[in-house]
């Protein structure tokens, strides 16, 4: 033991455990698997030989890697019965997660629904690579492939990614400016304030996961989907609110019907415009709203 009553090992999962959290949340997309991932990991980590680990840090990332993608596929056998389209559990971050660009960008929910779209070994890859700077070789030995097979997973996660993304950054102060029009608009029952944030091509993604009411597939257009979300407003009947909040590193809206939480309303801004849109209602995913969950990539 040490001066602080702590072991090294205690010490350095505690040290890192944030970045492990992100690792797996990002993998994962849901905060609760991400700490029983932490939970496994941790378990493994304390039979380690601290002596014969050289960078404690990756050995770290590799263990919950590994148990990150054990957990992804069972997650993925979990969503193929999950009612309608399955969104990330969004999460309220400090302001420190939305000043890192990058990171922000990778954790946004737009993002994150793309990711839902490779396979557990390609999001793993990207995951690592991309988001979290991870080497080759050191990515290699989490999933149990050689260098050069990894390298090539990595190219083809990363084209498919691209291919879905916007082609260039947004700024936050963007994604807020084109959000707080879209929060006037909806406040004062502007339809034409709405339609003109709205991208012509927007996309409208709900998940309330049966629990909920929402639409069981993304509406596409943005005449579709003012409609649907002047007729789900309508439906939920009582006083409807929106408050400005940080979700993911981004910009985003919590909205409440008669002060109680509906959802949470995510944003993907291009050219000033909103060209997608990802409402979480599902209550499942809404318990880390109201309190920040750090996450870093360092």
């Amino acid at each position: 033991m040490n001066d602080h009553g702590t072991d090294p090992a205690t010490e350095a999962f505690v040290a890192h455990r944030d970045l492990l959290f992100t690792v797996a949340y990002e993998m994962l997309g849901s905060a609760a698997d991400a700490e029983d991932v932490l939970q496994e990991a941790w378990l493994r980590w304390v039979e380690v030989d601290l002596e014969q680990v050289r960078d404690q840090r990756a050995y770290l990332v590799r263990i919950t890697t590994r148990q990150a993608l054990n957990r992804l596929r069972t997650l993925n056998r979990r969503k193929e019965a999950y009612v309608g389209p399955w969104l990330p559990e969004p999460l309220l971050t400090a302001p420190d997660v939305a000043e890192d660009v990058e990171l922000s960008e990778n954790l946004s929910l737009a993002l994150m629904f793309i990711l839902e779209t490779l396979s557990p070994t390609e999001r793993a890859v990207f995951v690592l690579r991309e988001v979290f700077d991870i080497g080759y070789d050191d990515i290699a030995a989490a999933i149990d492939k050689s260098p050069a097979a990894v390298r090539q997973i990595s190219y083809r996660a990363r084209r498919h990614v691209d291919a879905r993304r916007p082609r260039t950054s947004v700024s936050p102060e963007e994604t807020r400016a084109a959000l707080d029009s879209f929060q006037s608009a909806l406040a004062t029952g502007d339809l034409q304030g709405l339609l003109d944030v709205l991208a012509p091509d927007v996309v409208f993604v709900s998940d309330g996961g049966g629990l909920k009411p929402a639409a069981l597939r993304p509406v596409a257009g943005a005449d579709k989907v003012l409609r649907y979300m002047i007729g789900s407003l309508a439906k939920a009947g009582g006083t409807f609110t929106s408050e400005p909040t940080t979700v993911n590193g981004n910009p985003g809206l919590i909205l409440r019907v008669d002060g109680v939480i509906d959802g949470v309303l995510a944003f993907r801004v291009e050219n000033a415009r909103v060209t997608g849109l990802y409402y979480v209602r599902n209550p499942e995913k809404l318990t880390r709203v109201e309190s920040e969950t750090l996450l870093t990539s360092r």
